[in-house]
């Protein structure tokens, strides 16, 4: 498996890092593949053309350079958590501040890429599946900013759980579609989408909202996700003179993982850590610990590692995180965990709870559910290593979002 970095991206601030490229059929290793579905196999290959031909074109690299300068706020910089580290003892513990974006999370790295793509292409629309909320803020931003309709699918548990990002993707203009069937989460937004995306294949492009889905676009957003990666790298030998000894972030899909991986992926020495939800604990059927309790299968077009039920479904899973329960996982990740590349950890939800509280009252900075699981591996891990070692978390989104559920689950 190979990786590449375009020569057109050398001068526009920090270069993307090299990606993990699939092959032609849109394979990593065994995982990944095409769309055989004849319409949408049609729409996704002149996605993945136009993709090819704008990553070529010097105006695409200058224009996302002004806006991630000016509109997104890049580079979001690194901060070593002190007062956490000496709370957890040994290792020091930093933090990759992709909270402080606009819209405040990771997400708008490929939305921005995604809407040049469906404008480059002629449409008028996108339209997109979210779970936390974030990718569907992140698209609805961007889409305002390119004046393109906005479509997204949203299961009514994460409408409830997530009610400021509802209300901020109705602000922006997004129509908001809720998805009641079966658990009426993150899996069942995708297909809902996928769904409406079939009915308006010429006017519309599908804006997928992480590293999974069938080819292109497990490239495509590892490809706009790079660019956390690159800075981190940068910054952190600028920093401290040294790499990290271990990179470690969040998974579901796996976007912001994969970000923050691409930067320090040839780099042997550095452990490459994804922490997924184990949910009520991995001996429950309460958790969405695909790399953990999964198999090989096959989920909505593309293979990867799943979790199926006794008839070999997707089965229904569970995390305190509405952007981490899905039951597969982006087959890119799911590659690394083979070849032994990364490595894939878990944390509970009273994990993610506690970690959430400790980097607020610690550090003055309240995480995202989903980014407070690889805090939670960080706060574990830490006590077990020397002090001068150093652990760089992605800490991909704030916690706004999340405020009133958590005050709904813990007594402060």
């Amino acid at each position: 498996m190979t990786t590449h970095q375009n020569n057109t991206t050398q001068n526009i601030g920090y270069a993307l890092a090299p990606i993990i490229l699939p092959d032609d059929n849109g394979f990593f290793g065994e995982f990944g593949g095409k769309i055989q579905h004849p319409e949408l196999a049609k729409a996704l290959q002149e996605i993945e053309q136009g993709f090819r031909e704008l990553i070529q074109e010097p105006e695409f690299h200058a224009e996302m350079q002004r806006l991630r300068q000016t509109f997104v706020g890049r580079p979001s910089p690194i901060y070593h958590a002190r007062r956490l580290s000496e709370h957890c003892g040994g290792a020091q513990i930093y933090l990759k501040r992709e909270d402080l974006n606009h819209t405040g999370a990771h997400k708008i790295n490929h939305c921005l890429g995604e809407v040049l793509l469906a404008k480059k292409l002629g449409k008028t629309k996108v339209i997109a599946e979210t779970g936390a909320g974030q990718h569907g803020v992140a698209l609805a931003t961007a889409a305002a900013l390119m004046g393109l309709k906005c479509e997204i699918h949203m299961g009514i548990v994460d409408i409830q759980k997530e009610a400021p990002n509802v209300s901020r993707m109705k602000i922006l203009g997004a129509k908001l579609v809720p998805v009641s069937e079966g658990a009426g989460t993150l899996k069942e937004a995708v297909d809902s989408a996928f769904n409406a995306y079939l009915k308006e294949l010429d006017t519309s492009l599908f804006a997928i909202g992480s590293v999974v889905g069938p080819a292109p676009y497990p490239e495509m957003v590892s490809y706009f996700q790079s660019i956390v990666g690159s800075e981190a790298r940068a910054q952190f030998l600028e920093m401290t003179n040294q790499l990290p000894d271990k990179v470690i972030a969040c998974i579901g899909g796996g976007s912001n993982a994969i970000g923050l991986f691409s930067g320090f992926i040839t780099d042997e020495n550095v452990d490459k850590v994804g922490v997924e939800p184990a949910g009520k604990g991995l001996d429950t059927p309460y958790h969405a610990a695909t790399m953990t309790k999964g198999v090989k299968g096959e989920i909505q077009g593309f293979k990867c590692y799943v979790l199926l039920d006794e008839n070999g479904n997707p089965a229904p899973v569970h995390s305190i995180a509405s952007g981490l329960d899905y039951p597969g996982v982006g087959p890119v990740h799911s590659y690394l965990k083979d070849t032994k590349q990364a490595f894939y950890e878990s944390a509970t939800d009273d994990e993610c709870l506690d970690a959430f509280m400790a980097l607020s009252r610690f550090e003055g900075i309240i995480p995202a559910l989903e980014s407070s699981h690889a805090v939670a591996y960080a706060m574990k891990i830490a006590p077990t290593l020397p002090k001068e070692a150093k652990l760089l978390v992605n800490l991909s989104g704030r916690g706004d979002k999340d405020i009133d559920f958590i005050l709904s689950k813990i007594e402060l």
